[in-house]
């Protein structure tokens, strides 16, 4: 292919680097280095770019709550496109650091066997470097804010607002600095004074959300995990349920098949690195008051991982869509939900709450050249990568998948699904774990990972999308006991699980309904 750059996997890059060929690795630390040193109005700079995400609020959504105020587009069929035009942005912005021009973005292989067994690639975790005879600070573990970032939507404390010199944190550590939490997250993050040790505990987390492996009640075991979302998000059927959780929720409320999203693999990841444990994993001990900036769409732009993430969700975008010869066109079901701008989040900065999404909605702040004129880019602009955007990508873990013919067409298994979750209670970010209960023993089922706002009373939309859906695979359960066995919920959120339930109770609100379909 004809000047296509290649974004090549991270351990790819870490593996020449040990082998003698240290200049492609290099290069991309000075060119993170250089976009982190830009002055923070530049719209090369990494906080302007990392600000695109979540935090500064601009548009109307800086004061009102009807809004959000990030550009990110969450819970809805832009959610691919819009990230993919995110990426492309930011690695123009790397190449334009002098001596860097070829700079391409490197993926995390979240599910290659170097992640599945270490976890995170250790250019994305070790803390110092050495770039031109100099050692110097890892530019990818942290950003330290240069200019202030403030929470003007928050009413009870300004959970959000980080002031310049704060530098983002991973699980275990808690990044929440408001007045109301930073005496808390101080006592919090001295339990954790060894950077090392911290990079060790994380990467356990990951590992076990990758795989999780468990015997059902036949003998059988059974792969659960990131892994297993990522292989299974491959077989959604069209493109709509495939790009979000709003539509593939509404595609598994009404079929009898469990369809898994694109996003919900990358939400598990998010939650893992910004401060959740894995659930049902016995010699975990949870740690309290873990708050990483991954773990909130306000701020996780702000960690550079966020990136090497999410070009790895672009791969595996790609990947769909030569699965499914998509690479040239892509269609959205119209008025399907997850298809409105007001859907989960509510309406991005230029975009009229209550409108319908298209593949000509404009991918805001993001503009195209075209014709010696600006215009914005459109999900249209970017379908094909290597035409379009003149990138693809090197080898990585579910190359051989799209080979295969994934959609069975046996008679589907049943499904627990589960509605009415209100996330009212919930402060910030969660997980719903299912469970079953057999002759006595309980089964983990699965989790869906969900990027909450903290307080969702200052949130307008938020009010009017209360509810969250999920919905698990029963196949490894035998059919006898899917009728004898007791389904329940846990909901895993920043305070004690008992407190969500005592919270809920007290207003007379429900938190789930469950029914096997």
């Amino acid at each position: 292919m004809k000047n296509v750059g290649i974004r090549k996997s991270l351990v790819e890059l870490q593996n020449d680097y040990d082998n003698g060929n240290k200049k492609p690795l290099e290069d991309l630390m000075r060119a993170w280095k250089g976009i982190k040193e830009l002055d923070p109005m530049d719209p090369k700079s990494f906080y302007c770019l990392a600000g695109f995400h979540g935090e500064p609020f601009r548009g109307a959504g800086y004061g009102d709550s009807s809004y959000w105020g990030g550009y990110c587009n969450h819970g809805n069929v832009l959610f691919p496109t819009w990230h993919r035009v995110y990426l492309y942005k930011l690695e123009k912005a790397l190449q334009s650091i002098k001596g860097c021009e070829e700079v391409m973005l490197p993926f995390w292989d979240e599910t290659n066997e170097d992640s599945m067994k270490n976890g995170i690639p250790w250019a994305l975790t070790r803390e110092y470097f050495e770039l031109g005879g100099e050692k110097i600070k890892n530019p990818l573990i942290s950003y330290t804010f240069q200019h202030i970032v403030k929470d003007s939507i928050q009413s009870d404390d300004d959970l959000y607002t980080k002031p310049v010199g704060y530098e983002t944190v991973r699980y275990p550590l808690s990044g929440l600095v408001g007045k109301d939490s930073i005496e808390a997250t101080k006592k919090h993050n001295a339990n954790f004074p060894n950077y090392d040790e911290n990079v060790k505990i994380l990467d356990r987390n990951i590992v076990a959300w990758l795989d999780n492996t468990i015997v059902m009640p036949d003998g059988t075991r059974r792969q659960m995990g990131v892994y297993k979302e990522f292989e299974d998000c491959l077989k959604a059927p069209n493109y709509t349920v495939f790009s979000n959780t709003t539509s593939a929720g509404k595609w598994n409320e009404d079929k009898l098949d469990k369809i898994v999203p694109l996003e919900s693999p990358h939400n598990h990841i998010h939650l893992a690195v910004g401060g959740f444990d894995v659930p049902n994993q016995g010699d975990f001990s949870p740690i309290a008051g873990a708050n990483g900036d991954m773990g909130e769409n306000n701020t996780a732009g702000f960690d550079p991982i966020f990136f090497f993430h999410h070009c790895n969700i672009d791969r595996m975008f790609w990947l769909w869509q030569k699965q499914h010869d998509a690479t040239n066109k892509l269609e959205i079901i119209p008025e399907y939900p997850g298809t409105n701008s007001s859907d989960s989040q509510g309406a991005t900065p230029g975009i009229t709450p209550n409108s319908w999404l298209t593949v000509e909605t404009p991918l805001n702040p993001f503009k195209l050249e075209e014709n010696e004129k600006e215009r914005a880019f459109t999900t249209v602009d970017c379908i094909n990568i290597e035409t379009q955007l003149g990138y693809t990508y090197g080898k990585g873990s579910f190359d051989e998948t799209v080979k295969m013919v994934l959609r069975e067409t046996n008679k589907p298994s049943k499904v627990a699904y589960v509605s009415k979750i209100n996330r009212a209670p919930m402060k910030g970010s969660f997980i719903v774990a299912a469970y079953a209960t057999i002759e006595g023993k309980r089964y983990y089922l699965g989790a869906e990972s969900v990027l909450s706002r903290w307080n969702t009373a200052f949130c307008a939309n938020c009010q009017t999308h209360l509810e969250v859906k999920a919905s698990y695979d029963l196949a490894s359960l035998p059919e006898k006991s899917i009728e004898e066995s007791s389904i329940d919920v846990e909901i895993i959120g920043r305070e004690q699980n008992n407190q969500l339930f005592a919270r809920a109770a007290e207003t007379g609100k429900k938190l789930f309904h469950i029914e096997i379909k």
